[in-house]
């Protein structure tokens, strides 16, 4: 016999507990970076969500699109400014980044999601005012910090077998505001919300590294602020680490920072021993099937 088809018996054979422990578990997943821009990674990543889907998982995906922003914002001669490193979203930035992520980028993944036998459904924060913002600092313009969330019109979807796909744009508390807002930031609000059982960051990099430049595969929330502290955290991983404290305090089970480069990396983290990045909780873990 085939010792492909064994292994893969074998696969499926221990994920068994796995499977168990996630049945109607709510995982939100932030899918960004180089992996949107590479039609077989989009449907590797759309595979890996449907096959959560079909095993009783309720994913929803949060997205992010800074390159394609960039494209655009350079194809219409927008020029923008910078204040210490963000971009100031002005008006005519807003509308642009508006169009790239609620209309090009957020389609695109529906469609991967939808090519894979998925159903999904794409909306904005704006949509039922699911995440309505204030300025996160007057100086960046209409960059928004998530102060309520109505997250009902989520739960709608998954509960009818639909995979909600979320475009990080927001209202404002005025009439007519948009707000863009960060990838990470909105699904940790989102996560946070929804009280979920996992908020999975798909970044460019193995996960939260030690001064050794090893791969720390599970923190609690006091280890991480030590390493924000020392500046073991640094650069672009200190707004992710930050995103993942806010979500634990607001109910979320555990949140991963893992590399989306790794083919299957989402299945890796939820259905095998090795798991795929830095895990960070602040509860024990539990592997029994949920109590009926």
């Amino acid at each position: 016999m085939n010792r492909d088809w064994i292994a893969t018996a074998r696969t499926l054979s221990e994920a068994l507990p796995y499977l168990q422990r996630y049945t109607g578990a709510v995982v939100v997943v932030k899918f960004g970076g180089n992996a949107m821009g590479d039609e077989k990674a989009m449907a590797d990543f759309a595979r890996d969500i449907v096959l959560m889907r079909q095993v009783g998982m309720n994913p929803v995906v949060v997205h992010g699109g800074g390159p394609m922003i960039n494209e655009l914002l350079a194809r219409l001669g927008i020029k923008s400014d910078w204040v210490r490193g963000k971009r100031v979203t002005d008006q005519a930035t807003v509308e642009v980044v508006e169009m790239v992520l609620s209309g090009l980028v957020n389609k695109r993944i529906v469609q991967a999601i939808n090519d894979q036998g998925g159903r999904a459904v794409g909306i904005s924060g704006k949509d039922d005012d699911m995440m309505v913002c204030e300025p996160d600092d007057p100086e960046l313009g209409f960059v928004g910090k998530p102060v309520e969330m109505n997250v009902q019109v989520l739960r709608d979807l998954y509960n009818a077998g639909i995979i909600p796909v979320v475009a990080p744009v927001a209202t404002g508390i005025n009439d007519n505001e948009t707000f863009n807002v960060n990838g990470d930031t909105a699904a940790g609000a989102i996560a946070g919300a929804l009280k979920a059982d996992r908020l999975l960051l798909l970044t460019d990099v193995a996960g939260v590294k030690n001064p050794a430049g090893e791969v720390v595969t599970q923190m609690s929330p006091d280890e991480v602020r030590g390493m924000i502290a020392d500046g073991t955290i640094a650069g672009g991983m200190i707004p992710k680490a930050e995103t993942a404290l806010k979500a634990l305090e607001e109910g979320v089970r555990a949140v991963v920072i893992l590399d989306g480069r790794v083919p299957n990396a989402c299945l890796l983290e939820l259905f095998t021993d090795h798991g795929a990045g830095s895990l960070i909780r602040s509860t024990e873990p539990r592997l029994k099937p949920r109590t009926r």
